[in-house]
């Protein structure tokens, strides 16, 4: 059963965007904006008060860190391994056939949705996701963050294990879909340059039923049972 209450708030476009703002690369345009960030979460109040504390912490850390260190950190956490890639698909698909269509479906769903996505920006890159939910109503994000619940685990047991603030991020997301955050079991990560050799751990994502241009967009991403997932239940 989800965490919702009569209390939950429903305004959450902010706290998406600023997610989606924290987990992006570490650039000079991210880091002038970090004094902003942490203003824009509290005034929505859609987070706990120990996860803003977590997520201010994180802001500092990138704010005192020394550039070209951050940039060096978020590229060994989120580019060299499969369990913290911010690729949606790359924990749904692998390097399976399936991913490209699933690719050309998501895109195509943003694009009904007014959105299109940046030169060399892939669809099902979390920022992008967070972006376009971010755009709907707080209890259609909050549906589509449910369907992803899964792979957020995942993703924040995989940072947890490497003592990295940005689990909170995650932690953040799991609960704004409804869910409790809690590090799970999983297997152990591999380069993500080598071949996919284990388990899909999810399967299916698609946007069936898509609606009309200007309307909510839906996007299924279903999990297989739990004996092909890499983490436990």
């Amino acid at each position: 059963m989800g965490l919702f209450t009569a209390s939950t708030p429903t305004r959450i476009a902010h706290t998406l965007r600023v997610a989606a703002h924290l987990l992006s690369y570490p650039d000079a345009a991210l880091r002038a904006h970090l004094p902003e960030l942490g203003g824009a979460l509290r005034a929505e109040g859609a987070l706990s008060v120990v996860r803003l504390g977590e997520l201010d912490a994180l802001i500092r850390s990138l704010a005192d860190a020394d550039p070209l260190d951050a940039e060096a950190i978020y590229v060994e956490l989120f580019d060299r391994g499969r369990r913290t890639s911010l690729h949606l698909f790359e924990h749904v698909h692998g390097d399976s056939r399936d991913r490209g269509p699933a690719m050309i479906d998501l895109a195509q769903t943003y694009e009904k949705a007014g959105l299109y996505l940046a030169e060399g920006e892939l669809p099902d890159f979390l920022p992008a996701v967070l972006e376009f939910a971010s755009t709907q109503p707080a209890a259609e994000a909050r549906a589509l963050l449910g369907e992803m619940a899964h792979i957020f685990t995942v993703i924040f047991s995989a940072l947890l294990q490497r003592q990295s603030p940005y689990a909170s991020v995650l932690g953040a997301l799991i609960e704004l879909a409804g869910e409790k955050a809690q590090a799970v079991t999983i297997a152990p990560d591999e380069p993500i340059d080598e071949s996919w050799v284990e388990p899909l751990a999810f399967d299916g994502c698609s946007s069936q039923g898509q609606a009309k241009p200007g309307a909510v967009q839906p996007i299924h991403i279903v999990r297989k049972s739990s004996a092909t997932q890499g983490a436990q239940p």
